[in-house]
């Protein structure tokens, strides 16, 4: 049986070591893609985010890319634009990003994501 001080050394060098990154919870939705406030014109079937306006931070993320998880499945996607009626961690996807991780009759589902 591993004591509780070595399973503490064991957790702490596998965080040193795979880097791990800040996984934040919030709303998805989806949105109809188009000219994206990074500059780019985008369609429905790329995988792409927008990020909330607070986090959005006049375009310091973008294409910075998300991986997005929900309920086991994960996307990859890359932000293009701002989502002014998003709350901080909440994100709007594009219609095929979303469809990958649910039916789009689901409307809206709590995702955790990451900064890949």
């Amino acid at each position: 049986m591993m004591s509780f001080f070595k399973r503490l050394v064991l957790l702490t060098s596998m965080t040193m070591f795979t880097g791990a990154a800040t996984a934040y919870f919030g709303n998805a939705t989806f949105y109809d893609t188009g000219l994206g406030a990074c500059g780019v014109q985008s369609k429905d079937s790329d995988f792409i985010v927008a990020l909330s306006s607070e986090l959005y931070d006049n375009g310091a993320h973008c294409w910075k890319h998300l991986t997005v998880t929900y309920e086991g499945k994960s996307i990859d996607v890359t932000v293009v634009d701002r989502c002014a009626g998003c709350n901080k961690y909440s994100i709007d996807l594009s219609p095929s990003a979303f469809s990958a991780l649910a039916p789009k009759s689901v409307g809206r589902m709590v995702v955790d994501w990451s900064y890949a």
